[in-house]
Protein backbone atom coordinates (compact mmCIF):
# COMPACT_ATOMS: atom_id res chain seq x y z
CA UNK A 1 0.00 0.00 0.00
CA UNK A 2 1.23 3.25 -0.61
CA UNK A 3 1.84 5.96 1.54
CA UNK A 4 1.00 9.29 2.30
CA UNK A 5 4.30 10.50 1.53
CA UNK A 6 4.59 8.88 -1.68
CA UNK A 7 0.39 10.58 -2.47
CA UNK A 8 2.47 13.78 -1.15
CA UNK A 9 5.28 13.70 -3.78
CA UNK A 10 2.95 12.73 -6.63
CA UNK A 11 0.53 15.71 -6.15
CA UNK A 12 3.87 18.23 -5.47
CA UNK A 13 4.97 17.16 -9.06
CA UNK A 14 1.32 19.05 -9.97
CA UNK A 15 3.58 22.23 -10.67
CA UNK A 16 1.06 24.83 -11.67
CA UNK A 17 -2.06 23.70 -9.23
CA UNK A 18 -1.35 26.53 -6.89
CA UNK A 19 -1.04 29.36 -10.03
CA UNK A 20 -4.03 31.76 -9.07
CA UNK A 21 -5.09 34.69 -10.72
CA UNK A 22 -3.56 37.47 -8.60
CA UNK A 23 -6.44 39.34 -6.34
CA UNK A 24 -7.66 42.46 -7.67
CA UNK A 25 -7.44 42.05 -11.59
CA UNK A 26 -9.74 42.50 -13.32
CA UNK A 27 -9.50 38.98 -15.60
CA UNK A 28 -10.81 38.01 -19.20
CA UNK A 29 -11.20 34.61 -20.23
CA UNK A 30 -10.86 34.18 -23.94
CA UNK A 31 -11.29 31.02 -25.79
CA UNK A 32 -11.21 30.30 -29.20
CA UNK A 33 -12.03 27.72 -31.79
CA UNK A 34 -9.26 25.14 -32.70
CA UNK A 35 -9.13 24.07 -36.32
CA UNK A 36 -12.41 25.53 -36.56
CA UNK A 37 -10.87 27.36 -40.42
CA UNK A 38 -11.58 24.20 -42.21
CA UNK A 39 -14.34 23.30 -39.75
CA UNK A 40 -16.50 26.05 -40.55
CA UNK A 41 -15.31 25.87 -44.46
CA UNK A 42 -16.43 22.03 -44.53
CA UNK A 43 -20.05 22.70 -42.47
CA UNK A 44 -20.98 26.71 -43.06
CA UNK A 45 -21.28 29.42 -45.26
CA UNK A 46 -18.44 31.78 -46.26
CA UNK A 47 -18.14 34.67 -45.37
CA UNK A 48 -19.86 35.12 -42.60
CA UNK A 49 -22.91 32.09 -41.43
CA UNK A 50 -25.91 32.90 -39.65
CA UNK A 51 -26.62 29.71 -38.18
CA UNK A 52 -22.73 29.55 -37.07
CA UNK A 53 -22.87 32.90 -35.21
CA UNK A 54 -26.20 31.65 -33.80
CA UNK A 55 -24.51 28.44 -32.00
CA UNK A 56 -21.42 30.83 -30.86
CA UNK A 57 -24.14 33.10 -29.01
CA UNK A 58 -25.22 30.37 -27.12
CA UNK A 59 -21.92 29.52 -26.50
CA UNK A 60 -21.28 32.36 -25.19
CA UNK A 61 -24.70 32.74 -23.27
CA UNK A 62 -23.52 29.24 -22.30
CA UNK A 63 -20.07 30.74 -20.86
CA UNK A 64 -21.66 33.82 -19.44
CA UNK A 65 -24.00 31.79 -17.14
CA UNK A 66 -21.54 29.26 -16.07
CA UNK A 67 -19.42 31.75 -15.04
CA UNK A 68 -21.51 34.31 -13.52
CA UNK A 69 -19.14 37.10 -15.69
CA UNK A 70 -19.69 40.83 -15.87
CA UNK A 71 -19.60 40.95 -20.14
CA UNK A 72 -19.29 38.46 -22.74
CA UNK A 73 -18.05 39.08 -26.21
CA UNK A 74 -18.06 36.95 -29.40
CA UNK A 75 -16.53 37.55 -32.79
CA UNK A 76 -15.56 34.38 -35.20
CA UNK A 77 -14.75 31.32 -33.72
CA UNK A 78 -13.29 33.04 -30.22
CA UNK A 79 -15.43 34.68 -27.19
CA UNK A 80 -14.27 36.77 -24.19
CA UNK A 81 -15.63 37.09 -20.65
CA UNK A 82 -15.04 39.58 -18.36
CA UNK A 83 -14.74 39.05 -14.37
CA UNK A 84 -14.49 42.07 -12.08
CA UNK A 85 -11.82 42.17 -9.13
CA UNK A 86 -14.27 40.38 -6.01
CA UNK A 87 -15.42 37.30 -8.81
CA UNK A 88 -13.41 34.15 -7.64
CA UNK A 89 -14.12 31.11 -9.73
CA UNK A 90 -12.62 28.22 -8.53
CA UNK A 91 -10.81 29.64 -5.93
CA UNK A 92 -9.01 31.81 -8.58
CA UNK A 93 -7.20 28.53 -10.01
CA UNK A 94 -5.48 29.11 -13.37
CA UNK A 95 -5.72 25.38 -14.16
CA UNK A 96 -9.15 25.04 -13.30
CA UNK A 97 -10.01 28.07 -15.08
CA UNK A 98 -8.78 27.34 -18.34
CA UNK A 99 -9.90 23.31 -18.65
CA UNK A 100 -13.39 24.10 -16.92
CA UNK A 101 -14.05 27.01 -19.50
CA UNK A 102 -12.36 25.10 -22.27
CA UNK A 103 -15.04 22.42 -21.51
CA UNK A 104 -18.22 23.98 -21.18
CA UNK A 105 -17.27 25.90 -24.37
CA UNK A 106 -16.46 22.87 -26.75
CA UNK A 107 -19.73 20.81 -24.54
CA UNK A 108 -22.25 24.04 -25.50
CA UNK A 109 -20.99 24.80 -29.43
CA UNK A 110 -20.72 20.80 -30.06
CA UNK A 111 -24.52 20.45 -28.59
CA UNK A 112 -25.74 23.51 -30.42
CA UNK A 113 -24.12 22.63 -33.58
CA UNK A 114 -24.96 18.92 -33.56
CA UNK A 115 -21.02 18.13 -34.35
CA UNK A 116 -18.23 17.75 -32.33
CA UNK A 117 -16.01 20.19 -31.91
CA UNK A 118 -13.23 21.53 -29.58
CA UNK A 119 -11.81 24.88 -28.05
CA UNK A 120 -8.49 26.18 -26.35
CA UNK A 121 -8.83 28.84 -23.00
CA UNK A 122 -6.41 31.74 -22.35
CA UNK A 123 -6.52 33.95 -19.76
CA UNK A 124 -5.55 37.67 -19.54
CA UNK A 125 -5.07 39.91 -17.08
CA UNK A 126 -5.31 44.02 -16.42
CA UNK A 127 -5.43 46.30 -13.68
CA UNK A 128 -8.10 48.56 -13.80
CA UNK A 129 -11.41 49.14 -16.56
CA UNK A 130 -9.12 51.37 -18.50
CA UNK A 131 -7.34 48.04 -19.02
CA UNK A 132 -10.10 45.75 -19.52
CA UNK A 133 -11.65 48.98 -22.51
CA UNK A 134 -8.43 48.48 -23.91
CA UNK A 135 -8.88 44.63 -24.18
CA UNK A 136 -12.30 44.85 -26.16
CA UNK A 137 -11.56 47.35 -28.15
CA UNK A 138 -8.87 45.34 -29.73
CA UNK A 139 -10.69 42.52 -30.12
CA UNK A 140 -13.32 44.68 -31.78
CA UNK A 141 -10.86 46.07 -34.16
CA UNK A 142 -9.84 42.51 -34.64
CA UNK A 143 -13.46 41.51 -35.67
CA UNK A 144 -13.80 44.73 -38.03
CA UNK A 145 -10.20 43.67 -39.93
CA UNK A 146 -11.10 39.83 -39.95
CA UNK A 147 -14.55 40.75 -41.75
CA UNK A 148 -12.98 43.03 -44.29
CA UNK A 149 -9.81 40.30 -44.91
CA UNK A 150 -12.87 37.69 -44.92
CA UNK A 151 -15.23 39.28 -47.16
CA UNK A 152 -12.58 40.16 -49.60
CA UNK A 153 -10.83 36.68 -49.57
CA UNK A 154 -14.80 34.80 -49.85
CA UNK A 155 -15.51 37.47 -52.53
CA UNK A 156 -12.45 36.78 -54.54
CA UNK A 157 -12.95 33.26 -54.29
CA UNK A 158 -16.47 33.16 -55.51
CA UNK A 159 -15.24 35.14 -58.66
CA UNK A 160 -13.17 32.21 -59.47
CA UNK A 161 -9.97 32.55 -57.82
CA UNK A 162 -8.14 29.75 -56.17
CA UNK A 163 -6.82 29.90 -52.41
CA UNK A 164 -3.49 30.79 -53.48
CA UNK A 165 -4.49 33.64 -56.14
CA UNK A 166 -6.95 35.29 -53.24
CA UNK A 167 -3.88 35.34 -50.77
CA UNK A 168 -1.61 36.57 -53.17
CA UNK A 169 -4.16 39.34 -53.95
CA UNK A 170 -4.95 40.50 -50.77
CA UNK A 171 -1.07 40.36 -49.39
CA UNK A 172 0.11 43.84 -49.03
CA UNK A 173 -3.17 45.53 -49.60
CA UNK A 174 -4.34 48.27 -47.16
CA UNK A 175 -7.73 48.90 -45.93
CA UNK A 176 -8.67 51.54 -48.44
CA UNK A 177 -7.81 48.74 -51.08
CA UNK A 178 -9.71 46.05 -49.61
CA UNK A 179 -12.63 48.67 -49.55
CA UNK A 180 -12.07 49.86 -52.98
CA UNK A 181 -11.99 45.68 -54.09
CA UNK A 182 -15.46 44.94 -52.39
CA UNK A 183 -16.90 48.27 -54.28
CA UNK A 184 -15.75 46.77 -57.34
CA UNK A 185 -17.78 43.83 -57.09
CA UNK A 186 -20.85 45.31 -55.85
CA UNK A 187 -20.49 45.40 -52.02
CA UNK A 188 -20.61 48.05 -49.66
CA UNK A 189 -18.36 47.17 -46.55
CA UNK A 190 -20.48 49.93 -44.57
CA UNK A 191 -24.17 47.77 -45.22
CA UNK A 192 -22.35 44.71 -44.09
CA UNK A 193 -24.61 43.66 -40.83
CA UNK A 194 -23.15 45.12 -37.72
CA UNK A 195 -22.54 41.63 -36.06
CA UNK A 196 -19.97 40.81 -39.05
CA UNK A 197 -18.22 43.74 -38.53
CA UNK A 198 -18.29 44.77 -35.19
CA UNK A 199 -18.99 41.11 -32.86
CA UNK A 200 -21.63 40.66 -30.60
CA UNK A 201 -22.05 41.44 -27.12
CA UNK A 202 -23.80 39.73 -24.35
CA UNK A 203 -24.81 41.37 -20.55
CA UNK A 204 -27.10 40.51 -17.95
CA UNK A 205 -30.35 42.48 -18.19
CA UNK A 206 -33.49 42.58 -15.55
CA UNK A 207 -36.81 42.57 -16.99
CA UNK A 208 -39.86 42.90 -15.20
CA UNK A 209 -43.49 40.36 -14.96
CA UNK A 210 -46.37 41.47 -14.23
CA UNK A 211 -48.45 38.18 -12.49
CA UNK A 212 -51.24 37.46 -9.93
CA UNK A 213 -50.74 36.23 -6.29
CA UNK A 214 -53.57 33.77 -5.74
CA UNK A 215 -52.81 33.48 -2.41
CA UNK A 216 -52.50 37.46 -1.68
CA UNK A 217 -55.24 38.05 -4.30
CA UNK A 218 -53.26 40.70 -5.63
CA UNK A 219 -51.23 42.11 -8.64
CA UNK A 220 -47.11 41.44 -8.29
CA UNK A 221 -44.83 42.35 -10.36
CA UNK A 222 -41.33 40.44 -10.41
CA UNK A 223 -37.48 41.06 -11.26
CA UNK A 224 -35.64 38.53 -13.25
CA UNK A 225 -32.83 38.36 -14.90
CA UNK A 226 -31.88 37.51 -18.20
CA UNK A 227 -29.05 37.39 -20.62
CA UNK A 228 -29.30 40.28 -22.99
CA UNK A 229 -27.62 40.09 -26.69
CA UNK A 230 -26.36 42.84 -28.82
CA UNK A 231 -25.71 42.65 -32.47
CA UNK A 232 -25.70 45.92 -33.14
CA UNK A 233 -22.58 46.91 -30.98
CA UNK A 234 -21.35 50.79 -31.18
CA UNK A 235 -17.72 51.22 -31.80
CA UNK A 236 -14.75 53.35 -30.75
CA UNK A 237 -15.96 55.89 -27.81
CA UNK A 238 -19.05 54.36 -27.30
CA UNK A 239 -18.21 51.05 -27.48
CA UNK A 240 -15.81 51.78 -24.56
CA UNK A 241 -18.43 53.99 -22.76
CA UNK A 242 -20.77 51.02 -23.25
CA UNK A 243 -18.32 48.25 -21.60
CA UNK A 244 -17.88 50.96 -18.80
CA UNK A 245 -21.35 51.12 -17.48
CA UNK A 246 -21.31 47.52 -17.78
CA UNK A 247 -18.13 47.10 -15.66
CA UNK A 248 -19.43 49.96 -13.49
CA UNK A 249 -16.37 52.15 -14.32
CA UNK A 250 -16.04 54.83 -15.96
CA UNK A 251 -15.97 54.71 -20.29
Amino acid sequence: MLGAGFEAGQRAREWFHALTVPVGAWTVVRVDGRGFSRFTERHFGKPFDEGFSGFMVETARALLTEFDARYAYTESDEISVVFDPGHDPFGRKVEKIVSISAGVVSAAFTHAAGRPAHFDSRVWLGTGVGDVLDYVSWRQADATRCALNGWCYWTLREAGASRQEATRRLHGTTTADKNELLFQHGINFNDVPAWQRRGIGLWWGTHRRSGHDPVRGAEVTASRRHVHIERDLPVKDEYRALVGRLLGGAG
